[in-house]
């Protein structure tokens, strides 16, 4: 499909010069004065505008800058260039800083306007991949949560609904899925957003500060309360309080929690007036909860209290697509805080990132990433660096998805190639029936390095080894290729 092209000109020769000249790479529209030239604008917006500036009625360029003008308030990104006489190139230069793109001189010399117009043609095309790409970034990047995985968007898109209500939300999962995250995006997108996020891990606390810590005491409720303190659901008032771990909640302590969810009323401890206080609670547990509910340690209606919206966050090797973009996005981050902006993943830290089980989730890979970056002693992050060679577990599942299903399929067949082709890459991508270049992408991938098909190189030239009239093969004693 051409590019489209407006052209701007009273003069009915310099139209059919330009149409001459420009209809085989173009797909043309003229105007001849200023009304034709924004009703064409509107209509049919143009890659690129083509506009004299001496048009009539007005004299010294003021009709055309004014077409400029109109062009520029209805697209301030319009790709515009000007045209205008020798003794105009003033004007000319004025327009340019009213946002044209460029300028020529008459008389125009077409080959001149032909590379301007191409190069004009490229910048548009690469700013529209760079607002495409920035619009995929933003899908991607979710209150500073990141993820490309079908789960994870259906998560966010769960947090979208969850956020304008008032109701408390629940958040499931392993520890180290993010659940704090997707509490503190709750309380960002809610009407609350203005007020405080306040967040207390249950677990972390001993049993006989807890209630203290969330309800506040009264001066003397205890041994060492000498003034009167206001407790977390306070303190987070018009705003968000975020219970991780409430599984661990002792039973006391729940029964006042559930009076505060029926009625938005508690005490303080050694306090006899009612407060009441405006706050949202988003509660989070890696334990199951309708187990602790049947073995009696959770209370059953304060279990629906709180899981009006439940929300799972899925682990880190349920959702495999994360995983290398999750990496990656760490690497970037933390090369830059350590001056090591070169750095990429060698080919082996790829695969066993991919194998690997990650018991800790999205945190064990952020701190393996981390000490990958400052242990590396090259330009490449290897395995190693991550701590991820043999002695650590991986993961033996099989695929759970078809996306994973498939890369099993395609890592086995590739390598099964390039044994069978003893390492050639040419060979090998002809027999899978794909290009060499198709065949590299799949390689890097799948975290197929290319020493496999050195060590494929290796093991068919052995198989010659003491033949008659032929020399034993020796190992050199320097990488023959380099790493990829």
């Amino acid at each position: 499909m051409k590019p489209s092209l407006l052209i701007v000109d009273d003069d009915e020769t310099i139209r059919t010069q330009m149409r001459w000249a420009l209809s085989d790479d173009y797909d043309l529209c003229f105007a001849e004065d200023r009304a034709s030239a924004v009703e064409a604008f509107e209509t049919a917006p143009p890659a690129v505008t083509v506009l004299d500036l001496d048009l009539p009625p007005r004299t010294e360029c003021q009709e055309g800058m004014t077409v400029l003008s109109d062009l520029l308030a209805i697209n301030d990104t319009a790709r515009v260039i000007v045209i205008s006489g020798q003794t105009e190139k003033r004007n000319a230069i004025q327009a340019v800083g009213a946002g044209a793109y460029d300028f020529l001189c008459k008389p125009v010399e077409m080959d001149t306007l032909k590379v301007l117009l191409h190069r004009c043609i490229h910048v548009v095309g690469l700013e529209k991949e760079y607002r495409e790409l920035q619009q995929s970034r933003r899908s991607e990047l979710f209150e500073d949560m990141l993820a490309i995985s079908s789960q994870m968007q259906s998560v966010f898109a769960l947090i979208r609904k969850v956020a304008g209500s008032t109701v408390p939300v629940l958040l499931l999962g392993e520890s180290g899925t993010g659940k704090e995250m997707a509490a503190l995006a709750i309380h960002r997108r809610s009407a609350c957003n203005e007020g405080p996020f306040v967040a207390i891990n249950c677990n972390a606390i001993p049993e006989t500060l807890l209630e203290s810590e969330l309800f506040g005491h009264e001066k003397g409720a205890f041994t060492g309360a000498h003034l009167q303190r206001k407790g977390l659901l306070e303190t987070a008032s018009g705003g968000t309080l975020f219970l991780d771990e409430i599984g661990e909640l002792p039973p006391a302590i729940q029964v006042k929690l559930l009076r505060f969810l029926q009625e938005h009323r508690f005490q303080r401890v050694g306090g006899r007036q009612e407060m009441r206080v405006d706050t949202r609670l988003v509660a989070a547990t890696n334990a199951d909860l309708g187990q602790l509910v049947e073995s009696g340690k959770f209370r059953e209606d304060l279990y629906f209290r709180i899981a009006v919206v439940s929300i799972r966050l899925l682990p880190l090797r349920e959702r495999s697509d994360d995983i290398i973009f999750l990496a990656r996005e760490f690497l970037q981050r933390y090369a830059l805080q350590e001056r090591r902006q070169n750095l990429v993943f060698a080919p082996d830290a790829l695969s066993a990132m991919s194998r690997h089980c990650w018991r800790g989730n999205v945190r064990e890979l952020q701190n393996r990433v981390k000490r990958g970056v400052i242990m590396a002693s090259g330009s490449r992050v290897t395995a190693k660096d991550l701590e991820l060679e043999l002695r650590m577990p991986v993961s033996r599942r099989p695929a759970t998805t078809l996306r994973g299903a498939r890369e099993q399929v395609e890592r086995e067949m590739i390598q099964q190639a390039l044994k069978r082709h003893a390492g050639r890459i040419t060979t090998a991508a002809a027999e899978l029936g794909i290009s060499r270049p198709t065949l590299y992408e799949l390689m890097e991938k799948l975290g197929i390095s290319r020493r496999t098909t050195i060590s494929f190189q290796l093991t068919s030239s052995n198989t010659h080894t003491g033949t008659k009239g032929h020399t034993p093969f020796r190992t050199p004693t320097r990488n023959p290729m380099p790493e990829w």
